[in-house]
């Protein structure tokens, strides 16, 4: 009777092994999809903050504009500030999301301020401020909605099986979308009659 071969012998350590090499293979391989995924998300978020800056940098313009006309709205430059701090000193994207829907907010009122100003409607300089706001917030709608389908690329292989067991073993959390506040939905009204 013949001696077997090796391969006969560990026939069962050898499939084991091939087993564990394919599992390793594939959770590497998730791990770094994983990375790459969360890399894709923090970088589009920079492109939502990029946007941000460019409004950011729009709005004191608008303000003086406005302010020379309607001097008497101090609480909505005050609100106007007031949430551009609040943004500049948040560190998380949700703190910024949320202190960008406060600046949503105030931004709105003041809009609604300066249509009832027809002097300020009539300058050039306004008019063109308004119009790369304009633009401005389409790149930031857009940014804002890469980012949430990063997002959800993410969330999704997190919460799929059996990719859900890597995901918790190397910690990795889902991502929050970047949702519009009820708040900010809502069209503001000013009463100039208080």
């Amino acid at each position: 009777m013949p001696t077997p071969s090796f391969f006969q012998r560990h026939k069962v350590l050898i499939i084991i092994l091939i087993i564990v090499a394919i599992l390793a293979i594939w959770a590497v391989s998730k791990f770094n999809l994983f990375v790459r995924q969360g890399e894709g998300i923090t970088a589009q978020w920079s492109q939502v903050e990029n946007q941000y800056q460019r409004r950011f940098d729009l709005i004191p313009n608008i303000v003086e504009t406005v302010k020379g006309v309607a001097k008497q709205e101090k609480d909505v430059f005050g609100a106007i500030a007031d949430a551009r701090t609040r943004y500049t000193g948040a560190t998380t994207p949700d703190e910024k999301a949320k202190a960008a829907g406060q600046v949503e907010s105030a931004l709105g009122r003041l809009l609604v301020i300066a249509e009832n100003y027809p002097v300020l409607q009539s300058s050039q300089a306004y008019r063109d401020l308004i119009v790369s706001l304009e633009g401005t917030e389409n790149r930031i709608s857009v940014e804002r909605m890469k980012y949430n389908d990063l997002v959800r690329t993410l969330n999704t292989e997190i919460k799929s099986f059996p990719t859900s067991i890597l995901a918790s073993i190397f910690r990795v959390a889902e991502r929050t979308y970047f949702e519009v506040k009820e708040e900010v939905k809502t069209v503001p009204k000013v009463d100039f009659n208080n």
